[in-house]
């Protein structure tokens, strides 16, 4: 056993005075379409569901003499960082994104009680970290990365340990979500070359393939933060260290209306809650597909703090990416009965989900904002030739995100 598996273990034992291992469970619903053994690590069911308490819980234990921790977070770290805090009666300073979702900020508050203080700056997570480490600077505190930490690294690879003793070997190939690159670099330290790995991203968020095209982390020139568990501009360095070597093409970058897909599945199918960072795992099976075939596989689910006032979002965006809801500006002429030979074009499956009459484009003609929502994206081929028969003139706007940003 090397001296990495040998912290994790003890990492993965001191844990057990803080929660009990989360599962590992075989779904049989995934298994039977991919043709697997397909588990899941069911790491949004830990105590502040998702794994950032491993990694806070054993870098904060190795500074026993800190009394206050500063941390930068989208969420998940912060509530880890909290949960200790309370439990170790430590002080915490967490600075957390304006943008993060009111659930993470509540959650965070809840965990920590009065022995933290939780300060919004900026939109993304890089603003934050810039100004946790002025803090340490000026006011001073131990600064507690979320992920570019040797202790935390080995934290996190305590998922890893518990992944070992609940299946009883290696899996054949693990599914693991990136952000900084923390989680993804405890596990390959762990199982080294004893498993597959396939490290997943965002596509507005992915980092470590930005890195691994580079050579070494780089920063990215924009983010989206919708995946915020894992969007992330940087990969951290010591993360990078031991992932420099996994190639591009043991990577994927998952299309976030994509993965709304997965998350209502999961939901609406199995019951299970993820955030978007969460599902990446289980979406990259998409990509997968049968080259998993006959494999023991094991997706992390690593999150499950999802705001439910969120959700509308998720649906349109799985509804569109699906091709089963569209939007288009229609130029109707200004005449009795006009809209009602549109509306004869509809068939029995096509519901109109949106009518907004935007202005008057010409003398005899005016502009009406459109949504339709139907049952297969073959309806809308029907539709449109229908319209291209008949004269009307239409712009589909679902896929031209600045004019779908700006009307819908």
């Amino acid at each position: 056993m090397t001296e990495f598996q040998d912290k994790a273990r003890a990492a993965e034992t001191a844990l057990r005075d803080v929660f009990p291992p989360t599962p590992l469970q075989r779904n049989a619903h995934l298994s039977e379409r991919y043709g697997a053994d397909i588990w899941l690590k069911r790491e949004d069911l830990s105590p502040v569901r998702s794994y950032k308490l491993r990694g806070a819980f054993n870098a904060m234990s190795k500074h026993p003499q800190a009394d206050l921790f500063v941390a930068a977070s989208a969420g998940n770290h912060a509530q880890g960082v909290a949960f200790m805090c309370k439990q170790l009666g430590k002080r915490g300073m967490i600075f957390m994104p304006v943008t993060t979702p009111q659930q993470k900020i509540q959650k965070t508050r809840m965990f920590g009680g009065d022995q933290i203080e939780i300060r919004l700056i900026g939109d993304y997570f890089d603003d934050c970290l810039k100004a946790a480490q002025a803090f340490c600077e000026t006011e001073g505190g131990h600064f507690l990365s979320p992920f570019d930490d040797d202790d935390v690294i080995v934290g996190q690879a305590s998922v890893a340990v518990e992944i070992e003793d609940q299946l009883g070997r290696a899996p054949d190939h693990l599914v693991v979500p990136v952000g900084g690159g923390g989680l993804g670099a405890g596990l390959l330290g762990y199982f080294g070359n004893d498993s597959l790995y396939t490290f997943v991203e965002p596509a507005g968020g992915a980092c470590l393939r930005a890195a691994l095209e580079a050579g070494k982390p780089v920063r990215l020139p924009k983010v989206n933060t919708f995946a915020d568990g894992a969007a992330v501009a940087r990969i951290g360095e010591r993360p990078f260290q031991r992932l420099k070597d996994v190639g591009l093409a043991n990577t994927l970058t998952i299309n976030e209306d994509r993965l709304c897909t997965t998350i209502l599945e999961m939901l609406n199918v199995e019951g299970i809650v993820l955030e978007p960072a969460g599902a990446l795992s289980v979406d990259a099976l998409k990509d997968l597909g049968r080259s998993i075939a006959g494999r023991t596989v094991v997706c992390i689910t690593s999150g499950g703090n999802f705001d439910f006032e969120r959700l509308p979002e998720v649906k349109e965006r799985a509804l569109r990416y699906s091709g089963v809801k569209k939007y288009f500006i229609l130029r109707l002429p200004q005449r009795p009965g006009a809209l009602r030979d549109f509306l004869n074009y509809l068939g029995p499956d096509d519901d109109i989900a949106r009518f907004e009459y935007l202005k008057k484009s010409a003398r005899n003609f005016g502009s009406v904002l459109i949504g339709i929502e139907t049952s297969d994206p073959a309806n809308f081929d029907r539709l449109f030739r229908a319209l291209d028969e008949n004269g009307f003139t239409y712009q589909d706007i679902t896929e031209d995100e600045t004019v779908a940003n700006f009307v819908i």
